[in-house]
């Protein structure tokens, strides 16, 4: 499977001779082909049971500091309002974690940039462990993959120092693979791609590290289908806010894609972090990477068995006790 559908780039008229030579040249090079099999997790360490809806969800207290330490009866899960029972349940969960790391490079991004590669790469090297496998793309006016599934940090931290305003550039492709002839920003596209191309046929933990300021100029899918893709392969979103407020003011139009992410990382089960300096951008990174570890999982089959593909609204909370839950909001049931 190539990382761009020929679906998706059949919409981009302009570009289709250099779509179809970009098909032709990646089709040997499989988004999902793991370069180490053996890093593949082992079956043992994931309850994967037809029907069973996976909840993966942060507790914190009233002061914002994660709670590590409750049990399966401290929690309560509706669906749709109609109570759960909770089948699986686990603390600090090992389940392996599959994330892609996606980088804006749009001009907007030429003053954060480095500080967003430094910091990259430094999570990277706290957070994959052996079992873990991990991605990069970078998107503006176009989506490039730069680095496949990996557990190689190295190879990861390399990637993360290719992405470039503009482009780019030293990916699996023999340069920049277009998803449309017009805008600067295709937020959405990246999203959209990066679910249902990369993570959609994944298990375990999913996360997409989104690194932005939440503008999008020219996708081709809207904000409405990204986050359908990532709800429907069971994705959580952080955002990382990081904006440029002087490249705003000299543009004219103010900022306003903070709405944008919020959406992307509430509905998912993940949470937006403003970044404002550079000590804020090392503290995002370790409030995720913290919570990535004391994560709770909670597993339950639906009293609804109707394969009728419809959206249902979960909602998660401690039965004692000022806690506030970190959970996704909803899922799609199977369809057919």
């Amino acid at each position: 499977m190539s990382f761009f559908h020929s679906e998706f780039v059949s919409k981009s008229g302009a570009a289709a001779a250099t779509a179809v030579l970009g098909l032709a040249l990646f089709s040997g090079l499989p988004f999902l082909a793991q370069e180490n099999p053996s890093s593949t997790p082992p079956a043992e360490t994931l309850k994967v049971t037809t029907g069973v809806v996976d909840v993966f969800a942060v507790v914190k207290d009233h002061h914002g500091h994660l709670v590590p330490d409750l049990t399966k009866d401290d929690f309560e899960l509706t669906e749709n309002n109609d109570p759960q029972q909770i089948r699986y349940f686990s603390r600090e969960t090992d389940t392996p974690l599959t994330m892609g790391i996606l980088v804006d490079t749009s001009p907007s991004q030429g003053r954060v940039l480095p500080r967003e590669q430094v910091e990259a790469k430094a999570f990277v090297r706290q957070v994959i462990r052996p079992k873990d496998l991990a991605f990069v793309l970078h998107f503006d006016v176009d989506v490039e993959l730069l680095q496949d599934f990996t557990g190689d940090k190295s190879r990861l931290e390399r990637a993360i120092d290719e992405t470039a305003i503009g482009g780019g550039g030293g990916g699996p492709l023999p340069g920049p693979f277009p998803t449309s002839s017009s805008g600067g920003t295709h937020l959405y596209d990246a999203v959209y791609l990066a679910a249902t191309d990369a993570l959609e046929n994944e298990i375990g933990r999913k996360v997409i590290i989104l690194l932005t300021d939440g503008e999008d100029q020219g996708s081709e899918e809207k904000l409405a289908e990204a986050l359908q893709a990532a709800q429907k392969a069971d994705i959580i979103i952080y955002s990382i806010n990081i904006s440029d407020a002087s490249f705003y003011h000299r543009q004219g139009p103010g900022y306003n894609g903070e709405p944008v992410l919020r959406k992307l990382s509430d509905e998912t089960g993940g949470r937006v972090i403003d970044v404002n300096r550079q000590k804020d951008l090392t503290q995002a990174f370790q409030e995720i990477a913290n919570e990535l570890r004391t994560q709770y999982l909670l597993g339950y089959s639906s009293a609804n068995t109707r394969r009728d593909g419809t959206y249902r609204k979960i909602h998660v909370r401690v039965r004692n006790g000022d806690y506030k839950v970190q959970a996704r909001r909803g899922y799609y049931a199977p369809a057919g």
